[in-house]
């Protein structure tokens, strides 16, 4: 009876155990449900690029002299600010309706110049361009509370990939177009094929002047295993309604006139390709430079494929001055597996890239 009795203590407390480790796994995936799929990150590139300012100024000096030097920049900053403020203070002074609101206007301007911003962008897309997903989340949010004086430029790295993807891509990046935003897009390694497409929406482009720029072709290529599969005896049966359903197919038998309807889809995709370009850079004389070549920046300049040649630091550096700089990304929550698995696809993607670059 001792037996039974402990068996049956031990029995209910593995199920006790068992559900409790239930229970909180339930939570934690119900949890992790709830949670956003990703977070938007804001960062400050001005305080960046000043604290490495007063580093570079810094250097050299003794203790002494550098605690001067710092102490002369609080100053002059903190006289600036007083300044600033002084000057709305005034403003708010004024005792008439008319001038009162005369005033407000004056102030507000006033504020939008001291804080003009620069949105920075960063896309570096994959063949799949599923990145699309996180830029339309960055574009939204700048859009909601980009004001007149403000810019936006794109750090843009890619070497084109499937189209649906990469005609977001570009849509998402036309929404500034249309709000008449001042937006660049500034390459320093590549924009081929879908990324020129995403380059050409912008106001201007600048790419570093090895960038490869260009590639307005359509290329697409299907393996076909009906001889291997007629060899050893083994059918594919496809069934279609409507006769182009299926144009060209991995395992069945392509015909003459699927060749031609797969040629002639290429065709269209290709032309609307052309016009989407020529839209956006009407003075670019698009039948040079849509047969799927691809150029370095500084021959693109020369076609009219690219406007300015430079990196994306030296624009930054350009606009440190008179601009906030603030970096804009849309960060996805991501497991250890999509990880891994998006480092081997950037890593294929990267080699086959640059096996294509050196035939």
């Amino acid at each position: 009876m001792n037996f039974i009795f402990e068996y049956a203590l031990f029995f209910a407390k593995s199920i006790t155990i068992v559900a409790v480790i239930i229970i909180l796994l339930v939570f934690i995936l119900s949890q992790r449900k709830k949670s956003p799929s990703g977070s938007l990150e804001i960062k400050d590139l001005s305080e960046n690029y000043e604290q490495m300012q007063e580093t570079m100024s810094a250097f050299g000096m003794s203790d002494e002299e550098a605690k001067q030097w710092q102490k002369a920049e609080r100053k002059q900053k903190k006289l600036a600010s007083k300044q600033r403020k002084k000057k709305a203070k005034q403003d708010k002074k004024i005792k008439s309706a008319a001038d009162e609101q005369q005033a407000a206007v004056q102030t507000e301007e006033l504020f939008q110049q001291s804080r003009a911003k620069l949105y920075v962008l960063s896309f570096n897309g994959s063949v799949d361009a599923h990145e699309v997903e996180d830029l339309r989340q960055e574009v939204t949010a700048i859009l909601s509370v980009i004001k007149p004086q403000d810019k936006v430029v794109i750090k843009l790295e890619s070497p084109g990939g499937v189209v649906h993807g990469y005609g977001l891509a570009a849509s998402q990046l036309m929404r500034f177009r249309k709000r008449d935003i001042p937006f660049t897009a500034v390459v320093d390694k590549v924009a081929a094929s879908g990324g020129y497409m995403m380059a050409c929406t912008a106001n201007k482009i600048i790419a570093a002047p090895f960038a490869i720029i260009g590639s307005i072709g359509v290329v697409a290529q299907i393996p076909n295993f009906h001889r291997l599969l007629k060899k050893n005896d083994i059918d594919v049966e496809l069934q279609t309604a409507g006769e182009y359903k299926r144009t060209l197919t991995m395992f069945g038998e392509n015909t003459p006139e699927g060749r031609e309807k797969f040629k002639q889809e290429l065709e269209e995709v290709h032309h609307l390709f052309k016009d989407f370009v020529q839209e956006n850079r009407p003075n670019l004389a698009i039948d040079e430079v849509a047969t799927g070549e691809h150029w370095f920046a500084t021959q693109a300049k020369e076609k009219g494929l690219v406007d300015e040649i430079g990196t994306s630091d030296d624009f930054i550096l350009e606009h440190l001055d008179a601009y906030k700089i603030l970096s804009v990304k849309y960060r996805r929550h991501t497991n250890l597996t999509d990880k891994v698995t998006k480092r081997f696809v950037q890593g294929v993607e990267r080699l086959f890239f640059r096996r294509q670059m050196l035939k």
